[in-house]
């Protein structure tokens, strides 16, 4: 992640360029790991939605692609909200670390610091808001695709074993990273075969009471003041 003040500006500088979202200092999302048949007592962990063994690895990117944060440790039945809620990117943006905000889909919980999108926009403002927002967020399916492209394993599925596949997703993330500095991105159009749309969890995304109130005001008025033109 962006650490001084001025590369946190920059990033946010070139998301706004995508689609005159401001404030946005990364977008979220998990993708989907195939991995081998896992044989222990915890194997049926490790079956996704889909049926297959994989991890689900969670992901940070920028607007040029590049990774900033990932979580590669947690198995295929894992949901999104629940890596995002025990990972140390979500206690550094309470910490209030970094100077912009997230963008994730509806699988996660809205907060001031994570943006997901208004299913059912009820105005213009709003309107514009999810049009920036799918945009903008469009950057981690993108980032997705061209990583698992340049790494057909990441795509197909990965055959070592399990205690070198955790490093081994670490290391193509940074291989990836080198790839777009040295080279600048690829073009591709990520497909759904190489992602999966979040399902929400029974709690993902509800929550009652106060702190939900302040959430939703809190993106209300954002929408009012940035997307009413």
């Amino acid at each position: 992640m962006p650490e001084t003040v001025p590369q946190q500006e920059a990033t946010i500088r070139q998301f706004h360029e995508i689609r005159n979202f401001p404030t946005v200092i990364g977008c979220i999302d998990c993708t989907h790991i195939r991995i081998r048949k896992y044989g222990s007592d915890a194997a049926q962990y490790y079956i996704n939605r889909k049926g297959y063994y994989s991890l689900n690895v969670q992901v940070v990117c920028d607007a040029t692609l590049q990774i900033m944060d990932l979580v590669a440790r947690w198995r295929g039945s894992t949901h999104d909200s629940r890596i995002f809620t025990e990972s140390s990117i979500k206690q550094r943006f309470e910490r209030r670390e970094f100077r912009g905000r997230l963008l994730g889909d509806s699988g996660y919980r809205l907060e001031p610091y994570l943006f997901t999108p208004i299913t059912r926009p009820q105005n213009v403002a709003e309107e514009h808001y999810s049009e920036a927002h799918i945009s903008t967020r469009n950057t981690i399916e993108r980032c997705f695709g061209v990583w698992k492209q340049r790494f057909q394993c990441l795509l197909h599925g990965m055959s070592v074993k399990m205690e070198n596949i955790k490093p081994t997703i670490v290391a193509l993330a940074i291989l990836h990273n080198i790839a777009i500095k040295r080279e600048g991105q690829i073009d591709f159009d990520a497909e759904e075969q190489l992602h999966h749309p979040a399902l929400p969890e029974e709690d993902a995304h509800i929550e009652g009471g106060h702190r939900a109130n302040i959430n939703n005001a809190f993106l209300r008025a954002f929408v009012a003041r940035h997307f009413n033109n």
